[in-house]
């Protein structure tokens, strides 16, 4: 009797192809090479040398190649305590306020497994970063979704990504007595929007009055081209209810280093500093004390300003393109993310496609259409967005400008290929 074949967890057990190993499969198999890989959010260049440099010299000190203490290395929550206390208006203790985890996406899943039991529910707003959906589901929790929708004219002309909104009734209605949390992302990925103050306070309001947690995704932090509002800083009662996530990767060109952090009041942090301690123990030792280094020393390099002038100055440049093109963009006030709207490409009737992608939404087909023909690659956002809300985007793609000049160039020259197929 053959034995009874292993049956994976549920929350494991899906069979369908996520996104990124569809790009990145499409990208290898281009016959354009080399592919132009606008799709994920990994940075074309180095990060700065006095950040690098304290990755080298630290590699040659013994302690930073030994295990660092769970919440950290002191001098990393010392360095974070002092950066980010101006902003929060309070003076962080690096003790009690501050836990360095293996990047944000364990960050925030330490903050999940801290405070949701089975059943526990947790708002999150459409478009979403695809990791917050299996963070929540690891504990037992459940997502609620509150969509969040494009201008009306979208398709037609290129507005603020500011114009992005959702309502905050609908908000509300969302909210049950199972709820436990929120996520909020600001900056945001990928519609490039920065909450504004007024849609952060009545977040935040409702939030007081269920005890509701916010989990506040601000690894853009650092990349905002309008004014910015953390949502911990505009009340003592919203702050008490807030984990702000911060991302060393992000700010300082590094995303494979996996260094992140959580910010909070202590009666927060101290769970998901336990969860962080059971999920992985302590974070890579080196990074940290390079990620350290790297804000002691980044106002006196005249970092943060000159990383928000580039990067603001790679999305002005390549969005020309779009312009040119006549197809409108979602013009973003934060990250390194826009979002086309390419409802006047016509794909050709006869183009054949794979299983894998003919039966997702059409922005799929708009991604692997742009790979295979043009060798440029983009990300469909439907993937951020429940199904029965993905036809929001479905006309959507999603570009990552956090690459070399040249190789912007050559994206927008080869994008010059889609002038054939607008209407």
């Amino acid at each position: 009797m053959a034995p009874a074949p292993v049956r994976p967890a549920a929350r494991v057990a899906t069979q369908q192809q996520d996104v990124w190993s569809i790009i990145n499969e499409a990208a290898a198999a281009s016959p354009i090479q080399p592919i132009v890989n606008m799709g994920q959010g990994f940075f074309g260049y180095n990060p700065p040398k006095f950040v690098t440099d304290a990755a080298k010299s630290a590699l040659d000190r013994v302690e930073c190649n030994q295990y660092s203490p769970t919440k950290g290395r002191p001098r990393l929550r010392k360095a974070l305590a002092n950066a980010y206390s101006p902003f929060f208006g309070r003076t962080l203790d690096p003790e009690t306020d501050v836990v360095v985890t293996t990047g944000a996406n364990e960050g925030m899943l330490s903050a999940f497994m801290a405070f949701l039991e089975q059943g526990d529910e947790v708002i999150v707003f459409e478009p979403f970063f695809d990791q917050y959906i299996s963070n929540i589901e690891m504990p037992g929790g459940k997502v609620v979704y509150v969509p969040m929708h494009p201008p009306a004219s979208g398709a037609t002309k290129t507005s603020s990504a500011a114009e992005w909104s959702f309502d905050i009734a609908a908000f509300e209605a969302a909210i049950s007595p199972r709820t436990k949390m929120v996520v909020i992302n600001s900056p945001h990925n990928p519609i490039g929007k920065v909450f504004s103050r007024s849609e952060l306070t009545a977040i935040g309001e409702i939030c007081v009055k269920h005890s509701i947690i916010i989990l506040s995704d601000e690894v853009y932090d650092r990349l905002y081209y309008v004014p910015f509002t953390r949502i911990a800083t505009i009340s003592p009662e919203i702050a008490a209810l807030t984990i702000t996530v911060g991302s060393g990767g992000k700010i300082f060109y590094c995303t494979g280093w996996r260094v992140g952090w959580l910010i909070g009041p202590k009666e927060l942090i101290k769970y998901a500093s336990a969860a962080h301690t059971r999920i992985c123990y302590s974070s890579v030792s080196p990074l940290q004390e390079a990620t350290a280094i790297g804000l002691e020393e980044a106002e006196e390099n005249g970092f943060w300003e000159e990383s928000k002038r580039e990067m603001k100055g790679k999305m002005d440049s390549f969005n020309k393109i779009w312009d040119e093109l006549g197809l409108p963009y979602s013009d973003p006030e934060g990250g390194y993310f826009v979002l086309v709207n390419m409802s006047r490409v016509k794909l050709p009737e006869s183009y054949e496609f794979p299983s894998h992608v003919a039966n997702r939404p059409r922005d799929f087909k708009l991604a692997w259409f742009l790979i295979m023909e043009l060798g440029v690659a983009a990300i469909p956002p439907t993937e951020f967005f429940t199904p029965q809300n993905a036809h929001i985007v479905e006309d959507y793609l999603r570009f990552a400008v956090c690459k070399d000049d040249e190789v912007l160039e050559t994206a927008k020259e080869r994008l010059r290929g889609l002038k054939k197929y607008i209407d």
